[in-house]
């Protein structure tokens, strides 16, 4: 028996975005049973189909003809009706320097084909807890350690030296540490309690990359950052003494 049309819709809306038709169709057959699930096949339809109903969140290839997804998540982070809808890049493109210009254009997480299907809806999941309103929503007072200030209703980040606007999920993290002043955290941690993953099961490179792009718009000199400090063997933490 099939789910009534009410049913259907009170489930979240995914965009899936593949140029590729067999991979697109088993990605729907996977997920249609939790999620509502649109296809497309290209960079404008995303966009065009994203305006007009706008998802929950969007599973975007990066190998497209015409518009690829690297450029089009980047013009939907430009958008402000938009830039909020989490993003998870579906590539055959693993390189480490893939991974960064994809986090860098504003994507939430990164999976590489070939996939297992079951990891990318516990992925989806994942990402949709955390997108669900709860920290912005405690207060409008913005988080303080030392010299550095995080409003929670701008996302901007300012250090006295720098300020920069943070995407979503860069601002998710830094939260997270920032209220959790010299405590180190491990990247499967901040899998687990950041990105709401089931232990054992998101990238730790998703988290070094994330890191990366905060020293980079946080930091006086990201190589040797003062704010967002590596412990050996340990993890990250944020300094909670002046240097």
């Amino acid at each position: 028996m099939g789910r009534s049309l009410a049913a259907e819709k009170s489930l979240p809306r995914i965009l899936v975005v593949d140029d590729d038709l067999e991979v697109s169709k088993s990605i729907e057959n996977a997920l249609r049973r939790n999620f509502q699930v649109v296809v497309v096949h290209s960079g404008i339809a995303a966009i065009k189909e994203a305006v007009k109903h706008r998802p929950d969140l969007i599973v975007l290839d990066v190998v497209m003809p015409g518009l690829n997804g690297i450029d089009t998540c980047r013009q939907l982070r430009a958008d402000p009706t938009m830039a909020d809808i989490p993003i998870l890049f579906l590539t055959a493109l693993g390189q480490p320097e893939d991974r960064v210009e994809g986090f860098r254009a504003g994507a939430d997480d990164y999976l590489t084909k070939p996939f297992n299907l079951e990891e990318l809806q516990l992925r989806i999941e994942a990402i949709l807890r955390r997108a669900r309103p709860k920290t912005l929503s405690v207060s409008k007072n913005a988080v303080k350690v030392n010299n550095v200030v995080l409003d929670k209703e701008t996302f901007k980040i300012s250090t006295g030296q720098k300020e920069a606007t943070l995407t979503p999920v860069e601002f998710e993290l830094l939260y997270h540490l920032m209220t959790h002043p010299g405590e180190v955290f491990t990247s499967n941690r901040l899998l687990e309690e950041v990105w709401d993953y089931p232990p054992e099961t998101g990238s730790q490179d998703l988290v070094r990359m994330h890191i990366k792009n905060l020293r980079e718009k946080i930091e006086v000199n990201p190589s040797r950052p003062e704010v967002l400090i590596t412990i050996p063997r340990r993890g990250y933490t944020i300094a909670t003494k002046k240097n």
